[in-house]
């Protein structure tokens, strides 16, 4: 699961809700500051460390290995535990992303790393890596719902045996409303947060919803006594294609030049 950037006791509550109700994956991040709340939950749950999956992600390959290994440490320290399950380059700005890629490799060889992951990477950034000879990355977390389908990188990664993340499942919450996902919901009895997750599912990604409110922690959860057709996918996933086709919704395949010098 994942939450908004909350650096408040609620974070704490809601972490500890959510290990009751059945998560054990909890995605959070330098730029979120709310790292020490999620160690606080996670510490107060009172789950045998080596039953939760925590992934984190750093903010900024700027300052190459020396930053990398202060922004690890401190993220160690806030969330209180001695190694991360998967930690993410957050997005491939800030230049020196081969030297912070390397050691987030260095950290894993030691054992403070169990995956290394980047998010926001496009089909350019990863060939860079491959390219290089360096070994890919377990994970690539970029958004990725209906209307957000990103083929390309999609493609790349199911092609390289990159496992994907996928943020934003439920559009921001604007597909909610959407009068096809809500037919879909009523024909199977679900809420249309619960079609738009399976979705996700079926289609090999693992979804990371957000929410602030525990009630609807269990509703994110229970998603995994039900499928959709064949035909329902397809039909949303047509449906969803040609909105994002309609409304112009980018995706990581475009100009990334935006972010300035990257490696």
């Amino acid at each position: 699961m994942g939450y908004r950037s909350d650096a408040s006791p609620s974070t704490i509550r809601l972490v500890k809700s959510a290990v009751r109700e059945g998560y054990r994956l909890f995605d959070t991040a330098e730029l979120y500051e709310n790292e020490y709340e999620t160690g606080q939950g996670l510490i107060a749950s009172r789950l045998p460390r080596q039953q939760l999956f925590i992934t984190t992600k750093l903010y900024t390959t700027a300052g190459g290995r020396r930053k990398v290994l202060q922004s690890f440490e401190q993220s160690l320290h806030r969330l209180m535990t001695n190694y991360i399950d998967l930690y993410l380059i957050h997005v491939p700005q800030g230049g020196h992303v081969l030297e912070a890629y390397d050691t987030l490799l260095e950290l894993q060889s030691l054992g403070k790393i169990r995956s290394v992951g980047v998010s926001n990477f496009g089909v350019e950034h990863l060939e860079v890596l491959r390219q290089s000879g360096r070994p890919l990355p377990a994970v690539n977390q970029i958004e990725l719902h209906p209307f957000m389908q990103q083929h390309p990188i999609v493609d790349y990664c199911h092609r390289f045996g990159v496992t994907l993340m996928a943020y934003s499942p439920l559009a921001r919450g604007s597909a909610l409303r959407d009068p096809f996902i809500n037919r879909l919901a009523r024909k199977y009895r679900r809420t249309p947060a619960q079609i738009l997750l399976r979705w996700s599912l079926q289609n090999n990604f693992i979804p990371i919803p957000k929410t602030n409110h525990p009630n609807r922690l269990r509703e994110n959860f229970q998603v995994f006594d039900f499928q959709l057709t064949h035909q329902d996918m397809k039909n949303l996933t047509n449906y969803g294609y040609q909105g994002q086709a309609h409304s112009g919704s980018g995706s990581t395949n475009n100009d990334w030049n935006q972010f300035g010098p990257t490696y």
